[in-house]
């Protein structure tokens, strides 16, 4: 799926990582994706746990399960037979899993019913390999800044080099991200995130003003995943 990002809204984020980056050492990444993972396992999950949940069901309940079993084969005898039973449970297992599993396949299901906690060791993991792979230690003096946007978990992460993570606690950045998610909720994401890169920027700026030697190490433009 395509992120609706207009040209203008590219600019204007780009726009902001240089004018910030006048005033400071730093360099900030700016990315946005759509979801930072597919959770397949979380579908599986669920659809495991119909299974275990129905065969509770059928244990707890013997006699109701049976008369089912009878209905379902529409048997005459007053005792179904074992392998009989077996079967019938077999099969409603079987068809209770591919339910739920392909149920889930529609993302927008799959993401209601992905724990909020997992969403979030998610998109922080995706946010530190991306770091890793655009920004960590590509900078001169380690003082690199990852600003990332995960929409579909409406979640953002900030993610340091070490330089900065020395000198800057990560509470510091509280209103920054503040100002980034409330963009996105009010439907003005790139303005929020333009509003987050400068209050970045003048965290850096405190701590890492520019000295007027540094070359821009990394790209300045919004990077859409």
């Amino acid at each position: 799926m395509r992120l609706n990002f207009s040209e203008a809204d590219r600019d204007r984020v780009t726009a902001a990582v240089a004018e910030a980056e006048k005033a400071t050492d730093g360099e900030i990444v700016t990315i946005v994706a759509r979801r930072s993972d597919a959770y397949h396992d979380a579908g599986l999950h669920w659809a495991i746990g119909v299974v275990f949940l129905a065969l509770s069901v059928a244990a707890a309940f013997p006699r109701q399960f049976r008369a089912l079993c009878s209905w379902l084969l529409q048997s005459w005898e007053h005792d179904v037979e074992d392998w009989k039973l077996l079967t019938v449970l077999l099969g409603l297992l079987i068809l209770k899993f591919l339910v739920v599993r392909y149920a889930l396949a529609w993302m927008p299901l799959r993401m209601a019913l992905t724990p909020k906690a997992t969403k979030a060791r998610r998109v922080r993991r995706r946010a530190i390999t991306l770091f890793r792979a655009v920004a960590q230690g590509r900078t001169r003096g380690r003082t690199g800044v990852l600003i990332y946007l995960s929409l579909d978990e409406h979640r953002a992460e900030l993610v340091a080099d070490a330089a900065i993570n020395a000198k800057v606690a990560p509470e510091v950045w509280g209103d920054a991200m503040a100002a980034l998610v409330d963009g996105v909720r009010a439907g003005r994401t790139a303005e929020g995130m333009a509003d987050a890169v400068r209050q970045v920027g003048a965290i850096l700026a405190l701590h890492f003003p520019a000295t007027g030697d540094n070359p821009n190490e990394l790209p300045d433009r919004l990077i859409l995943l």
